[in-house]
Order: structure tokens, then C-alpha cells, then sequence
């Protein structure tokens, strides 16, 4: 398939449920016999977004006519999170959704494809960067020399940070013990944090025992399924740390070579859809979470919007440092800079 064709498939994705008889039709005539995967996701078991990772599972199945039929587990069920780029890479299952972000300290690119800290402020604005600016394409070529493919991102938008202690600025960072991981580690360590890559699983307890002082993790509401509320009472907007946030369905590509082009378009239209399912359910609960929180004595505060403006400033110095010399890194910075310029943020 070709790119052309492909960027035109997903274009079709508001109206792919029109499409779907058509492709399940197509499937059908195809040799007999199902193509099983597993795949390891980031979520626990029950929370939103691994329900959102089973609806892209399904939706897989019901769009190749049950050609391909992908099993999702929960993050760790099969290996530990961090050993999940290795466990693809080498096969032990075909598929994982991922956040970049864990693998930028090896692949600078990944900062880039993950979340950039002070960057677009609007999920549909970094979305907009993987499918009209060549981001995609970019990702993929961040993975294949690893034996991956990177198949589609899910975009949504920020990611609250969570404070021990009180913070009404982004200068009341200085000094503090943060948990940020990827990019946004080397950008809030320009910004004077002292930064612990955690763990996501770990980021509760470190919070209990007092090992940081603030954190980031997850989205409003995930948080708060994972109890957040009950050991930060400072809960912080924008997360200017991760404004705008990608993951990643990322497969092996030995197995993802094996798969004809209408499961292959498949697995894109499911993503994309997927992608904005899950943002818009985001949206619509961010506000009776918020409140949530509140009844739980937590208190929102929120920076102003020139602070965060004055700090994207300052930003780009840190985005240049951590790109450093990696022509992909720097290639993807630059796009991402060329359109937030045209979109004024810069």
C-alpha cells in the first residue's frame, strides 16, 4: 500500500464505519484461517484507557471480518513494562502499546513523538503534526532499525501534574523533587527540578513515602482511578510538562510484514479512531473528575497563561540541548517548530 493511499484511508476514519462491510466483505474471499496477536498495553487492568485498548482489539476484528484477532493484556501481564520494546522487538508477542517517551534516553526521536513539555497545547494541534506533517513517518523511522513499526498514535491532551506540596508558578519548581519521564525529563530539569524517571507503577507510593515532591503520570481521570487524590492535595493546570500527550501501538515488524493491506489499514483505522474516542471521553469526564478531586480536598490551581507563555520561550533552548546532533531528533523538532510557529504559538 502505498503512502498516498494510506494517508487517504485515514482520512476516511470519521466515516470508516460506512467502510467497514466493505472491508469485512473483502476479507471474507481471503484464505480461510485467523491471524492471532497478543498485545501488552500500559494500563492496569479496568481503568478507561486499557477498556480503550480492548475497543481497538475489537474493532480490529470487526474491520478484517475476524482475519485478525489481537488479545490485549495489561501492562505487565506478560513482561515487566520496561522490558516490553525487547519482548516485541524479539517476538515473544506481536504487538505493544508504548509511550515513547520511556526510550528517548536511546532514541532522541522519541522525545519528539511522545510529548513535547510547553508545546502544543491541544491534542488535535499535535495530531495534526503525526498525519499532515509527516510525524508518522517520522516515528517509523524511529523504530525500523529496532526490527518495529510504529503503526499509529493515540493523541490526547494533558497531563496534570500532582504536588505534595504548594505551587502557584512554574519558578516554585526550583529546587523540588519531580517525577517526569523522557522529554519532559531533560526540559523540567532545565527548569531546576530534580528529576526521577519513576516508573508509572511506582509513582503512588513515591508520592505516600515523600521520595518527590510532584509528579506526573497519567490523564485527570486516570489518576484518580489510581488514587492520586489521596496522597497530593495540589493538583496543577496546564501540565505544561506534557501538554499534549502520544502513545504508541508499535508491532513487530516481521509479524506486521506478514498481515495483507486490509489488515494493515486496519490496524490504522482502528488507531485513529481509537485515538479520538479516547480524547473525547477525556474531555467529557475531565470536568466531573476535577470535581471529584475537589471533594476529596484537593486543591486545582492554575498557572497563568503568560507564565506558560514566557516558559515555551525558554523551552526551546531545552528542545535544541536535548535533540542534540540526532539528525532524526533535530528533523522533528524543526517540523514541530515550523507549525507551532504558523499556529502562533511561537
Amino acid at each position: 500500500m502505498t503512502n498516498t493511499t494510506r494517508r487517504h484511508m485515514l482520512r476516511l476514519t470519521a466515516a470508516s464505519a460506512l467502510a467497514a462491510p466493505a472491508i469485512v466483505s473483502a476479507s471474507a474471499v481471503r484464505a480461510q484461517g485467523t491471524t492471532q496477536w497478543r498485545m501488552q498495553a500500559l494500563w492496569g487492568g479496568g481503568t478507561t484507557p486499557m477498556l480503550y485498548e480492548e475497543k481497538f482489539c475489537e474493532r480490529v476484528k470487526q474491520l478484517t471480518g475476524g482475519s485478525l484477532e489481537i488479545t490485549p493484556f495489561s501492562g505487565g501481564q506478560i513482561v515487566p513494562a520496561a522490558q516490553a520494546f525487547d519482548a516485541v522487538r524479539g517476538g515473544a508477542f506481536q504487538m505493544m502499546k508504548t509511550f515513547d517517551g520511556y526510550t528517548a534516553g536511546k532514541i532522541k526521536a522519541h522525545g519528539f513523538s511522545s510529548t513535547v513539555p510547553f508545546g502544543f497545547p491541544e491534542a488535535d494541534q499535535y495530531e495534526a503534526w503525526f498525519y499532515e506533517r509527516d510525524g508518522l513517518e517520522m516515528a517509523r523511522e524511529s523504530y525500523a532499525p529496532a526490527g518495529l513499526t510504529y503503526v499509529a498514535p493515540t493523541v490526547y491532551g494533558e497531563e496534570p501534574i500532582h504536588s505534595k506540596v504548594e505551587i502557584r508558578s512554574i519558578a516554585d519548581m526550583d529546587g523540588l523533587k519531580g517525577r517526569f519521564v523522557g522529554l519532559a525529563a531533560a526540559v523540567m530539569a532545565d527548569f531546576g527540578v530534580s528529576v526521577s524517571p519513576l516508573p508509572t507503577a511506582e509513582v503512588y507510593s513515591a508520592l505516600d513515602k515523600g521520595l518527590i515532591d510532584f509528579a506526573d503520570r497519567g490523564d485527570i481521570k486516570a489518576n484518580y482511578e489510581e488514587g492520586l487524590h489521596e496522597v497530593a492535595k495540589y493538583l496543577i493546570l496546564p501540565g505544561v510538562h506534557q501538554p499534549s500527550t502520544a502513545t504508541a501501538y508499535v508491532a513487530n515488524t516481521a509479524a506486521y510484514d506478514q498481515l495483507d493491506d486490509q489488515q494493515k489499514a486496519a490496524l490504522e483505522v482502528a488507531a485513529r479512531e481509537v485515538s479520538g474516542a479516547l480524547r473525547q471521553n477525556i474531555i467529557v469526564d475531565n470536568g466531573e473528575y476535577l470535581e471529584k478531586y475537589r471533594e476529596a480536598g484537593v486543591e486545582i490551581v492554575d498557572f497563568a497563561a503568560e507564565d506558560v507563555t514566557q516558559a515555551r520561550a525558554s523551552a526551546v533552548e531545552s528542545w535544541k540541548k536535548a535533540a542534540g546532533d540526532d539528525e532524526l531528533a533535530k528533523r522533528m523538532m524543526e517540523s514541530q517548530m515550523s507549525l507551532m510557529e504558523e499556529l502562533r504559538l511561537l
